[in-house]
């Protein structure tokens, strides 16, 4: 799994170019995925969809797919607002992973009187 930084903005392009093609380059040829984890993303814009879209495409060139994990909302619409949400699209984007909820052995015995 490839995981986004907070930042992704032009400025970040070339590391995350260079930090997902070594992410592409280690999937397996012929049906791999690569997952990217998108949870950690704050702020961002158009320079990462287009990497995206280049992941997409070199996956794909390679025989294998891309799957975005925890993508924040605003991805898909800005997404959509270029007029790329069919190529990423929102059913395609799977939610990120749940932390599991505390056990009850966690919790305090009693809760302090109001």
């Amino acid at each position: 799994m490839f995981a986004l930084p907070a930042n992704a903005t032009l400025a970040d392009a070339d590391t995350l170019l260079a930090g997902l093609t070594a992410a592409l380059a280690a999937v397996p040829a012929g049906g791999g995925t690569l997952q990217i984890d998108a949870s950690p993303l704050q702020r961002f814009d158009t320079s990462l969809v287009a990497l995206l879209l280049h992941a997409r495409r070199a996956a794909q060139a390679a025989g294998g797919t891309v799957e975005l994990v925890g993508a924040p909302p605003k991805l898909a619409d800005l997404a959509q607002l270029y007029g790329v949400e069919s190529l990423l699209p929102p059913a395609a984007v799977a939610p990120a992973a749940e932390p599991p909820a505390e056990s009850p052995a966690e919790l305090p015995a009693e809760l302090p009187a109001t």
